[in-house]
């Protein structure tokens, strides 16, 4: 008969030492953001579906309704972009000609703009978006909504472009872990 290990539930249980967590077990604030930033971003792009954008593509037409023309690499700043994911999500707003691109003052700056088109489809996709909102602050509640916000600000602070230095916790916060 081939060989079949045996259920881990019918297993011995072993004694494991109690140890502090390694690299391998503890959690990775990144990779659990990340995770995190894909499920809600899948739960807005699910709502926003019937407007045509998707959640990253709002912001940007969001940007740029709220702030006016901008300087590409001022809109890739604010949105904490490289400008190779600006460009990602700047395409197909501008083939829809929801955003136009034109020359800045001098040659070498390009400058980006909400178009009529952009305002129709912004106002359009709003209330779905509101919608998205409002699913997130129900599931979440408004107390731990404003935490997260407040601990996502500080996380976006952490941007080395921002010029904010790191700072490691001091030795007694990391020794208590």
């Amino acid at each position: 008969a081939p060989f079949r290990p045996m259920p881990r539930s019918a297993r011995p249980a072993a004694a494991t030492p109690v140890r502090a967590p390694s690299a391998l077990t503890a959690a990775c604030t990144c990779g659990r953001l990340r995770r995190a930033a894909r499920s809600l971003t899948q739960l807005y792009d699910d709502a926003m579906a019937p407007s045509g954008l998707r959640i990253t593509q709002f912001s940007l037409v969001r940007t740029l309704a709220r702030e006016g023309p901008m300087r590409i690499s001022d809109v890739a700043s604010m949105l904490l972009l490289d400008r190779t994911a600006l460009s990602r999500n700047i395409e197909p707003l501008l083939a829809r000609g929801l955003v136009s691109l034109t020359t800045g003052r001098d040659a070498r700056t390009r400058v980006a703009a909400i178009t009529r088109a952009g305002e129709a489809a912004f106002a359009a996709a709003e209330p779905h978006w509101r919608r998205a909102q409002a699913a997130v602050a129900r599931k979440l509640g408004r107390e731990r909504l404003d935490a997260l916000i407040g601990v996502l600000g500080e996380l976006e602070a952490l941007h080395p472009d921002l010029h904010v230095p790191f700072a490691a916790p001091p030795a007694h916060a990391a020794a208590g872990r």
